[in-house]
């Protein structure tokens, strides 16, 4: 019972790290985006939005790399095997919409970030919930 606690303690702390670590790169990421919305955009805008977003790039490898050497390899699997299932759901996703561009229906453009940011949730979401679960 002992171990249990003290493996469920572990499992909080590391939330909890990656959540100090993930709020900034949240925000740096909803910045990039309002960077990255408007069409019309000048050259100075569009060199603020490459830059926004290629330093949020870097924060997010920052935080999972973070993240995995805290974990150990029975998180690391969890983890992995629900960036994989995140991955096929964005593939998925992207082809869906490019086949609806393709029919004239909607744009893809509209919809890309849209699917890169679901499976971002899909990933933490499935990582969340086996993580919970299986312990």
């Amino acid at each position: 019972m002992a171990k249990q606690v003290q493996q469920d303690q572990v499992t909080r702390a590391a939330r909890r790290a990656v959540l100090i670590d993930g709020i900034p790169v949240s925000t740096l990421g909803v910045i990039a985006l309002a960077l990255g919305s408007n069409p019309h955009q000048s050259t100075a805008q569009k060199a603020w939005w490459i830059a926004t977003t290629a330093v949020f790039t870097l924060a997010i490898v920052w935080v999972l790399l973070r993240a995995f050497r805290r974990a150990d390899e029975y998180l690391r699997r969890i983890q992995l095997e629900s960036m994989a299932i995140a991955f096929a759901a964005v593939l998925v996703g992207l082809q869906v919409a490019t086949l609806l561009d393709a029919a004239g229906i909607i744009q893809l453009h509209q919809l890309a970030q849209l699917i890169l940011l679901g499976g971002v949730g899909i990933w933490m979401t499935i990582a969340d919930l086996r993580t919970r679960l299986n312990r």
